[in-house]
């Protein structure tokens, strides 16, 4: 049985021979052997932001503040963390040592000087790429895009991120990295990524692979890389590259974003459907081959997480139909090694 998954079909009743879908999945294509791109930094406006322009700036960073900050309120108390790190134990003081850690409280109970000793936190460096080809672009009926949903992860990750004193960078791939910030842990920083997550316009083919092998000169620091995509491209391809910053040590989890119509194949009547990323088009009655579609992709998904877990890689499967919090609870469980489901 081939075990390619199917062509996607778009949601809604389609009119006659005009109705769009995702493009060829995995294995469909053959493999990518794109020429490096030039990797430019996202370009400064010109001008000042129109009052549309920043109202939408504005909600994309007030979302991913909500989301986050409801978030820890509903779970547990979140302790701001200190530049010293997290308390252990005490030692007694010695000329030469920081004053500034002296416990005041047990010198006044014991007339003797003792220093609050701290565990060492350091900073760590986190990478988030966002798939910004056309098969992002793709929505299913009262649904926003893939494109729009994986901005707004994008985005509470990295207020996430920041807010844990984590530096963080961000990266915009279709068949190259188009742009890159570099990391950092600044208010700055995120108003920098928020905004360019907000100018995101899907477009052009996917090549994963070729932007992870361009990503890997400009990653210079070791670290996490988390991919937000649909994953709807060459998966070994994909995997031998990863199998690079795995080499580097990185700790690498993957977002899979997919429309619950990518997953299902809706019930539609006969029509032609036309690939979102290459423009071919084919005739398909979707009552036909809806139960072997349905195989194929949920066969799909299970090689792509298999192949992850046997690399060490984690991966987490996001609906576009669900809360956000999926999205923070699986980067909280990769960030602190839990095993994500």
């Amino acid at each position: 049985m081939d075990s390619r998954p199917p062509k996607l079909p778009a949601s809604g009743p389609p009119p006659p021979l005009a109705m769009n879908k995702p493009p060829p999945l995995p294995d469909e294509r053959g493999p990518s052997r794109l020429a490096p791109a030039k990797l430019e930094r996202p370009r400064k406006r010109a001008s000042v932001l129109t009052l549309k322009e920043l109202s939408r700036y504005h909600n994309l960073l007030v979302f991913a503040r909500s989301r986050v900050e409801g978030y820890f309120s509903g779970k547990h108390k979140s302790t701001k963390r200190g530049g010293a790190g997290e308390f252990t134990d005490y030692k007694q003081y010695v000329p030469g040592d920081d004053i500034g850690n002296i416990d005041w409280k047990v010198y006044g109970r014991t007339r003797r000087l003792y220093l609050r000793r701290y565990t060492e936190e350091t900073d760590m460096t986190v990478y988030v790429l966002v798939d910004v080809s056309a098969s992002m672009a793709y929505r299913g009926e009262r649904r926003q895009p893939k494109s729009f949903l994986a901005a707004k992860i994008a985005a509470a990750l990295s207020y996430l991120m920041i807010r844990q004193g984590d530096q963080t960078g961000l990266g915009l791939f279709d068949e190259t990295l188009k742009s890159f910030i570099p990391p950092g842990s600044s208010q700055r920083k995120l108003h920098e990524i928020v905004r360019t997550l907000e100018e995101i316009e899907p477009s052009s083919r996917t090549g994963l692979a070729n932007a992870l092998r361009q990503a890997e000169a400009v990653f210079r620091q070791r670290g996490r890389l988390v991919i937000i995509s649909d994953f709807l491209d060459q998966p070994q391809e994909i995997f031998d590259t990863l199998g690079r910053f795995l080499h580097r040590r990185f700790e690498i989890l993957l977002m899979q974003v997919l429309d619950p119509d990518e997953r299902e194949l809706p019930a539609h009547a006969a029509a032609q459907y036309v690939d979102m990323e290459t423009g071919a088009r084919m005739r398909v009655d979707p009552l036909e081959l809806r139960a072997a579609y349905r195989e194929q992709m949920a066969g799909f998904i299970r090689r792509l997480e298999r192949d992850a877990v046997n690399r060490r890689i984690d991966h987490c499967l996001i609906d576009s139909s669900f809360p956000y919090t999926q999205a923070i609870e699986a980067y909280l469980g990769f960030r602190n090694g839990r095993p994500i489901r």
